[in-house]
């Protein structure tokens, strides 16, 4: 028996991760020799990452990295990025719907992004293995099945990520080919939300030779999404909320000697949902004002509806890795391209009624469905070739050069049928057909707005041994970048511009300077100073006919804005000893030229505004534990303070919040993650395992003009359905902090059959996880929130 519990010990070591203590497992069947490789040393479980673009040790790696590997993914029930998220010290996941997360590492936020603001770059890089993925807004859902590991890189990682790197770096590192084996795992899940309907899971991967120097794996999976929000109104129903994705990826290793590896790869992924995870407390056609209609208080995972809602993103990914030794040398290509096609469609008839009230058209016109149709055509071309050293010397170096070329077409239509003929009886005959500017008829706002960016980059870095304790590293990376963008609008709500082209160009230079000392076999301490950059853009015009004069005044003279930089100042140590692990790191980001998205009051419009100065200073520490043979416990913790230091000119600072002291939007200041989990045996061939888990979310801000005169009062001013002109909806903006707790027990048998039966978010919190607002509180008002509690049971072989 204590044989058993010792290996099973060992193949789930606890590590530490370069200033995360992390609960860390390699199963045999899953490793990948290049990725993770385990090893019996005196230190327990070695794991190799790849977060320096070379294998290494996770113990060795100069800065802040986190590993979940994939039992810690399958132990914790997290299927997506957002549940990982909460055991990470300094991730933080804002999620404004399926496949619409925004990432944030360290305090580093611009705020909320949302559906049109298309020329937002991202402030955290998201890697699938080599191939670049993320996406602003749109960081894509992918499955968590048969994956390795998730790193976390904290900090700046533009030397060696680029654009989009700066608050840090997440990178889904899945199982590769392995050549020689057959090897297999089946999962089924079933869950039920409480309140909400049955949801759950099959998948299935597959790893199989192809001779003796090839090898092929498969991975398949289908989730059902369960919903869990009810809508009211003509298109209403219950679980109105609920969606699917399904998938795979087949990758194939080609090893024609003993130098060359060609792996070829294929991803195919679709996420599709019915509605959004908004809870409604205003909307136009649904409030408490009304008279000439019948008043209406919405409640608890509630929403009103004139239109079904829906989300698609159909992803296909194609790459190609080539690594060949030369001897001293490595050589890595790597080629991708991906493909991406998005539609948001959202009701938008308590936005558009909004406009017709404005506007004096009758009720019947307020009273239209509208339909806000987001779509999003990528594609995207990207190549990185790189050289690195392979010796065990004191100098150890890589260098590489990085192209990328992103089509993006971008466009909006708002088809509300029976429109032009309000707009004539108001306006008089042909105006809706004057305003229309070759668009369609009956959509009065349309927007075609197609992206080419181009980049390119060279990078470096290189380390020394000074002594055998102490290593000095440094790096850097020179970037060139430009982006055009064309703008067309029609519709009675744009501004009509017709094939207007903005440009934007920038280059510099981004470097990297870590020292590294070992103060005993068990004590490392490391200290960086770190560039990391954002690429500027171009924002797009208002809906000027949308604005009321203030709101244009204050926000109408904001066209492009330049490139967001910050300094990174870092200091971690790293300890491990016999059954216990133990990291901190303390920083401070000065950030210069932040790029904030702003809410542009009534226009319906957001912007990107840069504030001259912010910082974002904070510790973040994990620790675990294993006091006997079978039992763990993992702490995680991270403070972070970050605001700005910079306050806008008069009436500006009130209405969006850039005020020197005030914090920086969506990142909470404190954030704690516990967890424990026994295991013994039942038998000679069977074990069971206990789990549970605590995770608490400090409070948040939406947005950084939240905090100014809050709780805010929303006067709506929109007299409708009888509503007076004086109503008014007063909304704390402050985010709550939540707790979860979640527990799982379950028992895995040495066939390889394990069965885990789990309750998340045992208590039934709420959470409400980012404040949606439209035109300024006039159509809509809501929190988008998280899931309820949820029971389930999964069952998983593997051979």
């Amino acid at each position: 028996m204590t044989n058993r519990i010792f290996r099973r010990a060992f193949h789930r070591g606890l590590l530490l991760a370069g200033g995360a203590a992390v609960l860390c497992a390699a199963p045999v069947a899953a490793q990948d020799a290049a990725e993770t490789r385990a090893t019996d040393t005196s230190e327990g479980n070695v794991i190799i990452v790849t977060a320096t673009k070379r294998d290494t040790r996770i113990q060795d790696v100069p800065f802040s990295i986190n590993a979940l590997t994939q039992e810690d993914i399958q132990r914790s029930g997290a299927v997506t990025l957002e549940d990982l998220s909460r055991s990470v010290a300094g991730l933080t996941i804002q999620n404004l719907g399926p496949g619409q997360s925004q990432v944030s590492v360290r305090g580093i936020s611009a705020g909320q992004v949302v559906r049109d603001q298309p020329g937002v770059k991202e402030q955290v890089g998201v890697y699938l293995d080599e191939s670049v993925i993320s996406l602003s807004l749109f960081t894509p859902d992918l499955d968590l099945f048969d994956l390795n590991r998730v790193e976390t890189l904290r900090g700046p990682q533009g030397t060696l990520f680029g654009s989009g790197s700066v608050g840090g770096t997440i990178r889904y590192i899945t199982n590769q080919p392995r050549l020689g084996v057959t090897e297999g795992a089946l999962e089924a899940n079933l869950n039920l939300i409480d309140g909400g309907n049955a949801g759950g899971h099959l998948k299935g991967a597959l790893n199989a030779p192809l001779g003796e120097n090839a090898a092929i794996r498969a991975v398949g999976y289908y989730t059902r999404y369960a919903g869990f929000i009810d809508a009211l109104g003509p298109a209403g129903g219950k679980n109105v909320n609920d969606g699917e994705r399904y998938g795979g990826r087949i990758a194939i290793t080609f090893e024609p000697t003993d130098s060359l590896s060609i792996t070829p790869r294929v991803v195919y992924q679709k996420v599709s949902a019915n509605g959004f995870n908004r809870q409604e407390i205003y909307n136009l056609f649904a409030n408490r004002f009304t008279t000439s209609r019948p008043p209406i208080q919405l409640g608890k995972r509630e929403q009103y509806l004139l239109l079904r809602e829906a989300f698609e993103d159909e992803t296909w990914i194609a790459d190609l890795t080539v690594k060949l030794d030369l001897g001293s040398v490595d050589l890595t290509s790597v080629t991708s391209y991906i493909n991406r096609d998005i539609l948001v469609s959202r009701d938008a008839s308590a936005l558009t009624g909004s406009v017709s009230v404005d506007l004096g058209y009758p009720a019947a016109a307020v009273l239209l469905p509208s339909n806000l149709r987001d779509t999003t055509d990528l594609e995207t071309f990207t190549q990185e070739v790189r050289l690195a050293s392979d010796n065990d010397g004191p100098f150890q170096w890589l260098i590489g050069a990085f192209y990328s070329d992103v089509q993006r077409d971008y466009s909006q239509r708002l088809p509300t049928p029976g429109y032009d003929a309000f707009t004539d009886a108001v306006f008089g005959p042909g105006t809706s057909a004057a305003v229309a500017n070759g668009f369609p008829a009956n959509s009065p706002f349309n927007s075609d707005l197609p992206f080419d960016i181009e980049q390119f980059a060279v990078f470096g870095e290189a380390s020394y041994d000074i002594t055998d304790r102490l290593t000095f590293t440094a790096g850097g990376r020179y970037y060139d970048f430009k982006e055009t963008r064309t703008i067309t609008t029609g519709g009675l709500f744009a501004n009509g511009d017709q094939g207007v082209v903005d440009r934007t160009a920038s280059d510099g230079f981004t470097p990297r300077f870590l020292l590294s000392y070992k103060a005993s076999e068990d004590v490392t301490v490391n200290a960086q100073v770190s560039r990391g950059f954002r690429l500027g853009g171009v924002n797009d015009p208002l809906n000027t006919p949308l604005c009321n004069a203030q709101d244009l005044a204050l926000f109408g003279g904001f066209q492009d804005y330049d490139d967001e930089t910050l300094w990174n100042y870092e200091l971690g140590v790293k300890t491990q000893g016999t059954g216990f692990t133990f990291n901190a790191a303390a920083f401070y980001n000065d950030i210069s030229n932040l790029q904030v998205t702003l809410d542009a009051g009534s226009c319906s419009s957001r912007i990107v505004f840069n504030v001259p100065e912010a910082f974002a200073a904070g510790i973040e520490a994990e620790l675990a534990l294993t006091p006997a043979p079978g039992l763990n416990f993992s702490l995680s913790g991270s403070y972070v303070e970050s605001e700005f230091k910079s306050t806008l000119p008069g009436a500006l600072a009130a209405a969006t919040g850039i005020r020197d002291g005030n914090r920086l939007p969506s990142v909470p200041e404190f954030q704690l993650s516990a967890s424990g989990s026994y295991e013994w045996d039942l038998n000679a061939s069977t074990t069971a395992f206990v789990a549970g888990s605590f995770q608490h979310v400090g409070s948040r801000y939406t947005q950084p003009a939240d905090q100014e005169n809050n709780p805010r009062t929303f006067v709506h001013n929109l007299p409708f359905g009888g509503a007076p002109a004086n109503a008014a909806t007063t909304v704390n903006l402050l985010l709550p902090d939540y707790q979860l707790v979640n527990l799982s027990a379950g028992v895995e048998l040495d066939s390889g059959l394990s069965v885990t039966a789990y309750v998340n978010n045992l208590f039934d919190e709420n959470p409400l996880l980012s404040f949606d607002r439209e035109r300024g509180g006039r159509a809509r008002l809501g929190f988008n929130v998280g899931q309820p509690r949820t029971f389930g049971v999964t069952l998983r072989q593997t051979f």
